[in-house]
């Protein structure tokens, strides 16, 4: 089992995910079920309307029609909930795939096995992006569920994108993780800076729909390219989405370049 990483880290992780999927499927249909309730309340609309400025920056400067489908799934879910939720299961999933395993002084037993360094990250950021991948579709299947259940009229190709992006998100932050962890073998730092990068670039986003001087530099955060396309209503954007396979892409490479480098404490 230890000459491959990949399923020895899957076998590891599957009563996490088993715990995980259970509750992306709850939240799913919890947030499904309860939007009859929403859809009946149209003055909501207009309590909305004069929310505090910064409360509306929150959701990139604008609060969408919260009685209807889509906008009630976008502020319910895709702009806030379930990115936190993969970004808190990336960022945990990526700091320890390394240093995790440096810091419990387990990482010499796979170093000892005729397994190159390279491959050993390769195979931890595959079943990251496995596991991830597993409870999207998970949450997915939920979400179709519930929307199917209460009659929702919104697009299942629609909420596939807009999932799909919620992974590629949760995968930016994840691998930047595993990157920080390669190069420091720190998984408390690797979590402390990458947690901060999103909190900094999340506010970014949304601050910067609503001051003119941060307006320009939105497109330097990850949540921009998830959040602005407004995928429910318009479809996934290769643009955006380019983007943010773009970001996990360069952390990974650099993630197998400096793990190859680094002296390893074991």
């Amino acid at each position: 089992m230890l000459n491959n990483v990949f399923l020895k880290t899957m076998r590891d992780q599957r009563r996490s995910l088993i715990f995980w999927g259970i509750g992306l499927v709850a939240l799913a249909l919890y947030i499904a079920l309860f939007f009859p309730t929403v859809s009946n309340m149209p003055e909501l609309n207009k309590l909305l309307e004069n929310v505090p400025k910064g409360l509306a920056a929150l959701f990139g400067g604008q609060i969408p029609d919260y009685t209807s489908p889509v906008g009630y799934l976008n502020m319910e879910l895709f702009s806030m909930m379930l990115p936190i939720l993969l970004l808190v299961f990336t960022v945990g999933f990526g700091s320890g795939a390394i240093a995790g395993e440096e810091e419990k002084s387990t990482l010499d037993f796979l170093l000892a096995n005729p397994i190159p360094r390279r491959r050993i990250v390769a195979e931890k950021f595959g079943a990251m992006v496995a596991s991830l991948l597993l409870l999207a579709v998970v949450f997915y299947v939920g979400l179709v569920i519930g929307v199917v259940s209460v009659g929702m009229e919104v697009n299942y190709g629609r909420i596939a994108e807009a999932t799909f992006s919620t992974l590629l998100l949760g995968l930016v932050f994840g691998s930047l993780a595993l990157f920080l962890g390669c190069l420091r073998g720190n998984r408390g730092l690797s979590i402390g800076v990458t947690g901060a990068l999103a909190v900094i670039t999340y506010l970014l986003n949304s601050l910067g729909g609503m001051v003119e001087a941060l307006k320009p530099y939105r497109i330097l955060s990850p949540f921009y390219h998830h959040i602005d396309p407004n995928i429910l209503a318009n479809g996934l954007s290769p643009v955006h989405a380019g983007v943010l396979l773009g970001l996990i892409v360069i952390f990974f490479v650099l993630s197998l370049v400096v793990f190859e480098r680094r002296d390893v404490a074991v």
